[in-house]
C-alpha cells in the first residue's frame, strides 16, 4: 500500500508488497525491495533498500553526506534485507571517495542513529540511541554498538566487538573486544556476545590467550603476534591477529586499574 499523500520519483523502483506511509517522499535512484515497510515522514533518495526492512517514521535514507567536499556527485547507498531503522535514523549515502555507504542484513538502527558517508556496517550489527559513525567507519558483523557513543572516521571495529554507551571511540577495536570510556580503552573481550553466537569453549580459550599474550604479557605487540603466528594459531586468532596487523590508526588497548573479563 502507497498512501495517497506519498510522493515518489518516477525513476523510484518499487517492488511488490512495498508500504509506504503518509507525507514519506521516495527521492531519485532509489530501488525498494519487496516486503519493505516505509512509515510516515520519512525521506529516501539515492538509495538501494532490500527486503522486509522496517522503516519508521522521519528517517533520511540517502540523503547527502555531511562533507564540505562533497559537490552533488552521483552516489548512493546501499542496504541489506530484514533491517530495522527506528525513528529520526539518518543514513547518509557516499562521497567522491567510495561512491557508496554500505549496510548489511539483519541490522537494528535505534532512534537518532547516525551512519555517515563511505561506511561499511557489517551484518547483524546494533547501534542503540544516538550512536554515531563519522565518515569511512568499517563495522564488523554482529557488532553492538551502545548508545550515544562515537565512533572516529577512519576507525575499524572488528567482528563480535561491543562498545559501551558513551565510548568515544578514536582508534582501531580488535574483534571480539569490548571497550568503553572517553577516550575507550579496553575491558576485556565481549564473552557474552561470542558465547552466545555458539563459539566453542577451544574457540573462547583461543582468543583469550591471543588476548593477553598481546595485551597482558610485556611484550611489544609485534613480539606477541610474531609468538602468535609461529603456534599454528586457530583461525579465530588470525583474524585477532591480522586485525591489528593491518590497523593504520593504531588499536585500543586496555586500560590501567581495569579489571577486565578475558580472564
Amino acid at each position: 500500500m502507497i498512501h495517497s499523500t506519498a510522493i515518489i520519483d518516477k525513476s523510484a523502483v518499487i517492488e511488490k508488497d512495498v508500504e509506504i506511509g503518509t507525507y514519506t517522499v521516495i527521492g531519485k535512484n532509489v530501488h525498494i525491495k519487496s516486503g519493505t515497510k516505509v512509515g510516515a515522514f520519512t525521506v529516501i533518495e539515492y538509495a538501494e533498500i532490500g527486503k522486509n526492512c522496517r522503516i519508521f517514521s522521519s528517517a533520511f535514507i540517502g540523503t547527502a553526506p555531511q562533507d564540505l567536499k562533497y559537490r552533488d556527485e552521483p552516489t548512493k547507498i546501499v542496504i541489506g534485507d530484514n533491517c530495522v531503522i527506528r525513528e529520526c535514523v539518518t543514513l547518509n549515502r557516499g562521497t567522491l571517495a567510495h561512491r557508496l555507504t554500505s549496510i548489511g542484513d539483519n541490522c537494528l538502527f535505534m532512534a537518532y542513529s547516525h551512519v555517515a558517508h563511505d561506511c561499511i556496517v557489517g551484518n547483524n550489527v546494533i547501534m542503540a540511541n544516538c550512536a554515531t559513525l563519522a565518515g569511512h567507519v568499517e563495522i564488523g558483523d554482529f557488532v553492538v554498538i551502545g548508545g550515544l557513543a562515537a565512533i572516529h572516521q577512519f576507525v575499524r571495529i572488528g567482528r563480535f566487538s561491543m562498545l559501551g554507551g558513551g565510548a568515544m571511540v578514536v582508534l582501531d577495536v580488535p574483534p571480539f573486544c569490548q571497550a568503553q570510556g572517553d577516550r575507550a580503552k579496553l575491558v576485556g573481550l565481549n564473552l557474552v556476545g561470542i558465547k552466545r553466537h555458539g563459539l566453542t569453549e577451544k574457540q573462547i580459550g583461543d582468543i583469550k590467550s591471543a588476548y593477553k599474550t598481546v595485551f597482558t604479557s610485556g611484550i611489544t605487540v609485534a613480539e606477541a603476534i610474531d609468538q602468535l603466528e609461529a603456534a599454528g594459531p586457530s583461525k579465530e586468532v588470525i583474524e585477532f591477529t591480522k586485525f591489528i596487523k593491518n590497523s593504520k590508526r593504531g588499536i585500543t588497548r586496555p586500560g590501567r586499574n581495569v579489571e577486565n573479563d578475558s580472564e
